[in-house]
């Protein structure tokens, strides 16, 4: 069997070596960072052990389930009725099922009506592969309307993804509403998932069996570059030495695929190159008192430059409340450079305009994430731009979050490519 080595321990990486030691093969694992799980690890925020990055489960994440019940953990995940709502204009709206949208007073009937049945007709629709050419603004304005757009969507994307919001998919945008709208209780009720003591539920069973079985995980070790010979993958170069291998699985992101593997033809590389990935700084808040009652509020508002908020401790329960505010961006936008501190003024100033009862009193702990690859942008026809998962180099195969699509990101889609490309492994 293979001698493989997996490049970063984030939930596909780990995913993958546990999927490839199971089928015989001797793995082991390089990670940059000092701790494995990727954007699903956890750090010590304030004395609370949670995800850097929010994680959801939603009822079509079978991967999920499955590899839960091979661990061990399946009794860790739980599942709890959540809602979601706009702010708009200075209001609370709630939304996300048929009623609120019916009771919705910014838009006319023949609006609601038509905006109900697209968002109904895709989250039961078999295929979204018609959508694969087709922009997100094209296919809304086509099908509810330009007031529908306009109101609940153009300040979304501009706020996501700035000059590039007239350039995203619509078959990835479908694709997150037919997953959101599947995972419900009833046609009233959506209903979420999360584990037990979070994300490092998982990545620990991962890294436990990883270990067990005789594999080995070696953090802080960044991966200098994919060595090669005769056409061939042989090994990676780490901390200015050689560990030979038969097989190479990456999941670093794709804009650092050119540099790290340096054998593969221009072309490859220019394909590479051409998939286009924003950034995020996320500004986590803990505080005495909630938010909302939302696991998830979208802010289209002119006078708050964020899109949203997620109140994660609505979803997973917590002793305080713990809000994600995350700001996707390019990295050419100046926002990009402000401090820490600036991007925690300005997120507690937008969660006292949300809930005037809070006060600066009410900040507990503040922490700032940031990742400067954390989102491909998914323009019109972005399947026909993805390069192969398996290379032109025998024995290597490249994939990152890019590779979902149309899924968005998530741990169904890791542990999914995971396990194929654990079983292409020769």
């Amino acid at each position: 069997m293979s001698r493989l080595v997996v490049i970063g321990a984030g939930a596909m990486g780990l995913a993958a070596a546990y999927y490839a030691q199971r089928l015989g093969h001797q793995v082991e694992v390089f990670e940059a960072e000092d701790r494995p799980g990727g954007m699903a690890a956890h750090f010590d925020f304030d004395g609370l052990s949670i995800e850097r990055y929010y994680h959801f489960i939603c009822k079509t994440d079978f991967p999920t389930f499955a590899l839960l019940d091979e661990l061990g953990i399946g009794e860790r995940l739980r599942w709890r009725p959540t809602s979601m709502g706009y702010y708009i204009a200075g209001r609370h709206y709630p939304w996300g099922d048929p009623l609120s949208l019916l009771r919705f007073p910014l838009l006319g009937l023949v609006d609601k009506i038509r905006y109900g049945a697209q968002m109904f007709l895709t989250s039961r629709a078999r295929s979204l592969d018609h959508l694969e050419t087709v922009s997100a603004r094209q296919w809304i304005v086509s099908g509810a309307g330009q007031r529908v757009y306009d109101l609940l969507w153009r300040r979304l994307f501009a706020l996501k993804f700035y000059d590039l919001a007239d350039d995203i998919s619509a078959g990835w945008i479908a694709t997150r509403v037919k997953r959101i709208g599947k995972s419900r209780r009833s046609l009233m009720q959506e209903e979420l998932g999360y584990l037990e003591g979070g994300s490092e539920t998982l990545v620990a069973a991962l890294v436990r069996a990883i270990e067990g079985a005789g594999g080995r995980i070696t953090l802080s070790a960044p991966v200098e570059r994919v060595e090669t010979a005769g056409g061939r993958v042989s090994g990676v170069r780490v901390a200015g030495r050689t560990v030979e291998a038969d097989a190479v699985i990456s999941t670093v992101p794709t804009p650092y695929v050119p540099d790290l593997i340096p054998d593969l033809s221009e072309a490859a590389k220019e394909r590479y190159r051409a998939i286009r990935n924003i950034g995020v700084v996320c500004v986590m808040l803990k505080l005495k008192r909630p938010v909302t009652g939302n696991f998830w509020l979208n802010v289209n508002d002119q006078a708050l430059e964020i899109p949203g908020i997620i109140e994660f401790s609505n979803l997973r329960p917590l002793p305080e409340s713990v809000v994600y505010i995350p700001y996707y961006m390019p990295h050419d936008q100046p926002k990009w450079r402000w401090s820490d501190q600036d991007f925690v003024a300005e997120c507690l100033a937008v969660v006292r305009r949300l809930n005037p009862v809070l006060t600066d009193d009410d900040l507990i702990a503040a922490h700032v994430g940031r990742l400067r690859y954390a989102q491909p942008v998914c323009e019109p026809g972005f399947a026909a731009k993805l390069p192969p998962v398996v290379t032109e180099i025998a024995g290597l195969q490249v994939a990152d979050t890019c590779f979902y699509y149309p899924e968005d990101r998530g741990i169904a889609e890791s542990v999914r490519l995971a396990k194929s490309m654990a079983e292409a492994v020769r």
